[in-house]
């Protein structure tokens, strides 16, 4: 049995919102204010898991994590479809907005 697949569809793709911060000294002008990050797992913590170390692969030091929730589909939004599919593929994908 796959864990990464509901109900035989496909893999549950977990999207999680925060802030990211590039180094330990940094205050909350430095954020990286909003972090989206797609990633498939079988579980919300394994989902965690994951992003943070790919935020620490990455190079950012810390992260604040606001929210986290599945996608029941592809993203209607362009933005979003890559990353998508990047975490259909088995990958992390980052998703930074910067000012």
């Amino acid at each position: 049995m796959d864990l990464n697949k509901v109900d035989g569809d496909g893999p549950m793709v977990f999207v999680i919102v925060g802030r990211v911060w590039e180094g330990e000294d940094g205050g909350s002008d430095d954020a990286v204010k909003v972090v989206n990050i797609f990633v498939a797992a079988p579980y919300d913590d394994s989902a965690v898991r994951r992003a943070l170390e790919a935020l620490a692969g990455e190079g950012y030091a810390e992260a604040e994590l606001d929210q986290v929730g599945t996608l029941d589909g592809e993203p209607d939004d362009p933005t979003f479809e890559e990353a998508y599919q990047d975490a259909v593929d088995g990958n992390v994908a980052v998703i930074t907005f910067r000012d």
